[in-house]
């Protein structure tokens, strides 16, 4: 087992055998891809698992999506967050979108060495997305969150969907933007003019790579 996977399990012990050799696989696959197409920094792609993997899954930290939940993740890059996402809820649907389609050609390649089917891919902005509705959308250090509220909320469905929380609690959640950010937020959200709901990162991570990491949940 790759020794980056290790920071994984370390915070995610119900991964069954399938899903661990899923994200044992990425390692390779992203290594061999970022050669041809380079979609993780080059400083980054040896720290996968903590920089790509394990951000992305602070959402399955935080949010117990249901089954058959629907949910878009806007800008994707390399699949993230939508891949390690889909890894960890394989009965939840992934519509994962960019506006550059050499990115879409890795998430097509990877999805299908690892056997992803609840994953699609779709080559255009979400701003010029129809006909499709979603519980939730994801966005992983994209666009300020003005653009992506704006972008996100026409695609949202107006919806309530009973979550529970790790506590065994159920929440019941209204159908909103997930957005992984940095840094220092305070002009940003002020100009969104939305009050997210805030989780700081190192809150559940104690790796240094999450301080000043955060995670906004905002809703139509």
């Amino acid at each position: 087992m790759s020794k980056g996977l290790d920071i994984v399990l370390k915070y995610f012990t119900e991964f069954n055998e399938n899903q661990v050799a899923q994200l044992a696989a990425l390692e390779n696959l992203y290594h061999d891809w970022n050669s041809k197409i380079n979609v993780i920094s080059r400083k980054d792609i040896n720290s996968l698992y903590e920089k790509h993997v394990l951000h992305s899954l602070s959402i399955a930290a935080v949010f117990d999506f249901p089954k058959g939940a629907e949910i878009i993740d806007i800008g994707t890059g390399g699949g993230f967050p939508g891949i390690p996402l889909a890894i960890f809820y394989p009965e939840v649907k992934f519509h994962l979108v960019d506006s550059i389609n050499k990115k879409l050609k890795i998430i097509e390649a990877v999805k299908d060495k690892i056997d992803l089917p609840n994953v699609t891919t779709q080559h255009t902005r979400a701003e010029d997305i129809a006909n499709k509705k979603f519980d939730f959308a994801v966005s992983r250090a994209v666009a300020p969150l003005k653009d992506l509220i704006r972008w996100s909320y026409p695609l949202l469905k107006k919806t309530k969907l009973k979550i529970d929380n790790a506590e065994g609690a159920e929440t019941i959640l209204r159908a909103g933007l997930i957005s992984l950010k940095g840094g220092d937020l305070s002009d940003e959200i002020s100009e969104s003019g939305a009050r997210p709901k805030i989780i700081e990162l190192n809150s559940l991570f104690e790796e240094d790579f999450f301080k000043e990491k955060y995670l906004l949940y905002t809703t139509p």
